[in-house]
């Protein structure tokens, strides 16, 4: 298993030596070692490769930098990333150690929308190394959410973290509790905390997310994924209007509601969703065609 800082120097070799290709080259490399691809990337290529493998576990990234020239040394260390639920959106949550209590209470409600948030005082187990613990939570993350409370800017760990994710491309999305967002935090999206129920505001975070173009075709995975798994008639219900919410849609989504419904009896036999199913799935072709 590869540290995080193997992890991290793979992925940035990686980015740089396959980044350094031409468009079709880049695509046609990363379909091969079954790696996703993009149609509408507006970044570099680098940042691009970078989005594309930074998820994909340790034996494809050594495989992937060994195809491009890179010697892979594999370090005795052992970290695995096992705070994030598999098939899920990875946010993680920095804030004051003051008001973890938030974080820990955003997290509990942020799981319905099958988002895997991480928060640090909760997540990290105390026999491990804490850096390195962060540092991986940070460069396997798909976003990146700031409690901005009063002090917020002073705090060195902070404002390296929300620095780490903005260094990434990632979308930052920032609450405010008292503290306006500033310096490169101010181009961030905004959401106002101060007087709102916890649940109301991870419904908020949802509604962003799945609307945002850097993270709603993640977000919609992870839902699709929800959907597949989905324990119960009251959670297959849920699940499907979760997708109904979602602005993402492409041309593997009716095969895959379809295969939902066939292999999850708590989705076929749920009152009402095999029906929603077909719906969605007509009307989201329309809309493409």
């Amino acid at each position: 298993m590869l540290s995080p800082s193997e992890r991290t120097t793979l992925i940035t070799e990686i980015g740089t030596r396959l980044g350094s290709q031409d468009w079709p080259l880049i695509d046609l490399t990363l379909h091969q070692f079954s790696l996703p691809t993009e149609y509408d990337w507006r970044g570099t290529p680098f940042n691009y490769v970078l989005e594309m493998v930074q998820r994909a576990p340790d034996s494809i990234l050594i495989d992937l930098a060994t195809h491009l020239g890179y010697s892979v040394g594999v370090g005795s260390g052992s970290i695995e990333a096992n705070f994030w639920k598999s098939g899920t959106f990875r946010l993680f949550i920095t804030h004051l150690a003051t008001y973890s209590h938030v974080a820990a209470n955003l997290q509990h409600f942020l799981a319905k929308y099958h988002v895997s948030a991480f928060v640090a005082h909760k997540d990290i187990e105390p026999t491990r190394e804490w850096m390195d613990e962060i540092e991986l939570a940070l460069s396997t993350a798909d976003g990146l959410l700031a409690l901005l409370h009063p002090g917020f800017k002073e705090s060195k760990w902070t404002d390296q973290e929300t620095g780490f994710a903005l260094g990434r491309g990632l979308l930052v999305i920032t609450v405010r509790f008292g503290q306006d967002p500033y310096g490169f935090l101010g181009k961030a999206q905004a959401i106002q905390g101060e007087g709102k129920e916890i649940s109301v505001l991870a419904d908020e975070i949802f509604g962003l997310l799945a609307k945002h173009k850097q993270t709603q075709k993640t977000l919609a995975y992870a839902l699709l994924q929800g959907f597949h798994d989905s324990p119960s008639f009251k959670d297959a219900k849920v699940n499907i209007w979760l997708l109904e919410s979602n602005d993402y849609w492409d041309a593997t989504f009716p095969d895959r509601l379809r295969k939902a419904r066939d292999e999850n009896d708590q989705i076929s036999e749920a009152f009402g969703v095999p029906e929603r199913i077909d719906k969605l799935i007509k009307k989201r072709t329309e809309q493409e065609s």
